[in-house]
């Protein structure tokens, strides 16, 4: 976890010093700074310190990893790395029911909004506990 809050910590520091630089020079121009540009670099630091910040405190908590000392081998990162969620549908169908909201709000048919609303419930309500019946069960 060390080598990844490195490297968000550069990320982070090139952040914080590009946002005021864009700013700045955006300013120089006659319509003045470009407001929404900056907002947008100001947001991405603020997630880019966020993950830096979460990368640096687990890391502190944890034992090293093979990965993060100097002396780690390569058969040493092998064996079980956890749970994967074996093939699933529901994330097809909340996809298909964000692109329905989308399409609702363009054509400002609220009427859609409500059906997708509908359906995001449901294809929700079945992602999350697809665990609990079926093949999957445990």
């Amino acid at each position: 976890m060390k080598s990844e809050a490195w490297i968000f910590v550069i990320c982070s520091v090139f952040m914080v010093l590009v946002t005021p630089a864009y700013w700045f020079v955006t300013a120089a121009s006659e319509e003045g700074g470009d407001w929404t540009g900056t907002s947008a670099l100001v947001m991405c630091t603020l997630l880019f310190l966020m993950i830096t910040v979460y990368l640096g405190f687990h890391a502190a908590k944890m034992d090293p990893r093979p990965e993060d000392r100097s002396d780690g081998e390569i058969a040493e990162g092998a064996g079980e790395y956890g749970f994967f969620p074996p093939f699933s549908w529901w994330p097809l169908w909340a996809a298909l029911t964000f692109g329905l909201v989308v399409l609702a709000v363009a054509m400002a048919a609220w009427w859609l909004l409500i059906i997708a609303a509908v359906l995001g419930l449901l294809a929700l309500a079945g992602w999350n506990f697809e665990y609990y019946r079926g093949d999957f069960k445990h």
